[in-house]
């Protein structure tokens, strides 16, 4: 059996895949040798090789009609990739119920009704196929801020696990939990390069994700490298988030006034050493 991770041959749907970590998702597999089709919101400039469709993944008949015209084009579909989603910062008691609810839509619903359109195709076709969910940390650590966002993700994973056991043996289910990942939109988000490198050193690789390292790990999901892989969650984040009492361990302890000591009494920070 052939090592390489090549698809050829193979007919990939990337959702949101024109910018940030879904472009470089999109990269991995042409790179693969993948036939790659790519969907947003809006009209875009294709990327080389690829082509491109308009369609809302929230929108259940759009997803529908998106899965039928790449079949229809292509002859079969091989592999998701749910990459659309993400979240705008908003803390949990402000946020209002219509704001949660689109969140959790984008974030959760939407990869489920394009899986199941995607999974109707790959059933029927000689050699089934594969879903790639890109989840996200935030499904297994707190995400202030962005609470419904780190829920849904932590449903998506769940949803992936759900998945991977009812359409086996045909179709195999996995998730990406990605971690921070350099992208055209990381300096606005984290205020800079200065931003960025402070954020950085907080990470045991010593630097974010670049796009299409996530994307590498895409392809390896979606080969047949990963054929005995499913229902797995595969975190791509670095080495993580260590945790903030080592942080605390290593900042210098606060200044505290000393308090006078006789000779044959040492002072409460001498009998600590």
């Amino acid at each position: 059996m052939s090592l390489a991770l090549d698809l050829s041959g193979r007919v990939a749907l990337v959702t949101g895949g024109t910018q940030g970590i879904g472009l470089g998702i999109t990269r991995s597999f042409l790179a693969a040798g993948a036939t790659v089709v790519t969907c947003s919101r809006s009209a875009v400039e294709p990327l080389a090789g690829t082509t491109h469709h308009v369609c809302d993944v929230r929108d259940a008949e759009a997803v529908t009609g998106l899965v039928d015209a790449v079949v229809a084009a292509h002859g079969r579909l091989d592999v998701l990739v749910n990459n659309a989603g993400g979240a705008p910062y908003a803390l949990a008691s402000e946020a209002s119920p219509r704001f949660h609810d689109k969140v959790v839509g984008l974030n959760l619903m939407a990869p489920l009704v394009a899986a199941q359109a995607a999974n109707r195709v790959m059933q029927g076709q000689p050699g089934g196929g594969a879903i790639v969910n890109v989840s996200s940390v935030s499904a297994t650590r707190p995400s202030p801020g962005t609470a419904a966002y780190g829920a849904a993700k932590a449903g998506l994973d769940s949803l992936t696990r759900s998945l991977a056991v009812e359409w086996a043996p045909r179709v195999r289910v996995n998730s990406i939990d990605v971690g921070l990942c350099r992208t055209e939109h990381t300096d606005d988000h984290y205020g800079g390069d200065a931003g960025v490198a402070a954020i950085e050193r907080t990470i045991p690789l010593g630097r974010m994700a670049r796009p299409e390292e996530v994307g590498h790990v895409a392809v390896f999901l979606a080969s047949d490298l990963a054929s005995y892989v499913s229902g797995a969650r595969l975190e791509c984040h670095g080495g993580g988030e260590p945790p903030v009492f080592l942080s605390a361990l290593t900042s210098p302890a606060p200044s505290t006034p000393s308090t006078p000591s006789t000779p044959s009494t040492p002072s409460t920070q001498e009998q600590n050493r």
